[in-house]
């Protein structure tokens, strides 16, 4: 038998946050996946995320990064932050994507924070007639969308953060066979909030934010508290999938957080655990080289590595 040794190119996935902007692009063969090409640029103090200015910022940061770095070609697969997306879910036995639009617009009305006459929304059929949805403002993807064409970047898609954490626990930590039906929760925490994502290998059913991150967490309090909103995910999840166990918890951080953090979450919710470290996953001669400093501990590449892999 002869394998195919061609290289081939994923896009760049760009993952846009509140506080960092953080781009990843990916290669790979019939071997593996390899790093192509990836930095991380944080937002001056200065700038309040979402103004104008901002927005100038990132066009430039953006532009420059692609333009100075390893990257190859101009599409992009990007995702706009968590603070700026809406996510619910509800019942629903429709099978008609119409009448489905129509039941989740009426479920989620009253609840978007923004006007419903300009929500953009996506819906995720799951198990059990349970729906996940995504909505957002047009008005922000409009802006997110001028970000990239101004900097001469070409979008192949808008994704959504719980998909992109799906993609890099499914490609490189849930290999083994008995991991394909194993329900897992996903926790990606970042500076100033926490992803939250439950997925049966590749198959999303449950996501949330919290508005706990590592800058947070310095003290026991903070821990319980995020630890009292994970066990809240999981009692939803629960009445959700009334079948279904959370069997593993993985931290997607990385070495963004410390580990005795990681334990005492683990411990607490009483789940087997490991780390996720999505740099560690793939092959890379000299990482340094490729833009990425392993000294910024700081920075989560989860969501960027999923986006990539999109």
């Amino acid at each position: 038998m002869f394998w195919s040794l061609k290289n081939y190119t994923y896009p760049i996935g760009v993952d846009m946050g509140d506080d960092a902007i953080k781009l990843i692009q990916l290669g790979g063969n019939s071997k593996g996946v390899s790093l192509i090409a990836g930095c991380s640029l944080m937002r001056p103090q200065e700038i309040a995320p979402g103004s104008s200015a901002w927005q100038k910022w990132a066009i430039e940061a953006v532009k420059h990064a692609v333009e100075e770095g390893k990257f190859r070609g101009r599409e992009v697969m990007a995702a706009l932050p968590s603070s700026e997306v809406f996510i619910e879910h509800i019942k629903s036995s429709n099978s008609k994507e119409s009448e489905l639009q129509e039941t989740v617009f009426s479920a989620i009305r009253s609840k978007i924070p923004f006007e419903p006459e300009q929500a953009a929304i996506k819906c995720i059929p799951t198990e059990n007639d349970n729906v996940l949805v995504v909505a957002t403002d047009r008005e922000k993807i409009d802006r997110h969308l001028a970000i990239y064409e101004k900097a001469n970047l070409h979008i192949k898609s808008i994704g959504i953060w719980p998909i992109a954490m799906v993609n890099s626990y499914a490609k490189f930590f849930g290999k083994r066979k008995t991991d394909v039906n194993a329900i897992v929760m996903l926790l990606d925490i970042e500076q100033t909030g926490s992803n939250v994502v439950i997925s049966r290998h590749d198959e999303l059913l449950f996501a949330r934010s919290i508005l706990i991150g590592a800058n947070q967490l310095n003290d026991d309090k903070s821990i319980t508290k995020l630890i009292l909103e994970l066990n809240a995910c999981r009692r939803q999840f629960n009445s959700m999938y009334k079948r279904s166990q959370i069997e593993r918890l993985v931290f997607l951080s990385g070495t963004a957080v410390e580990s005795g953090i990681c334990a005492t979450i683990a411990k607490k919710l009483e789940l087997p655990a490991h780390v996720g470290d999505c740099l560690a996953a793939v092959e890379t001669k000299d990482i340094h080289q490729l833009g990425i400093d392993r000294r910024e501990s700081e920075v989560n590449w989860a969501t960027a590595f999923g986006l990539s892999l999109s």
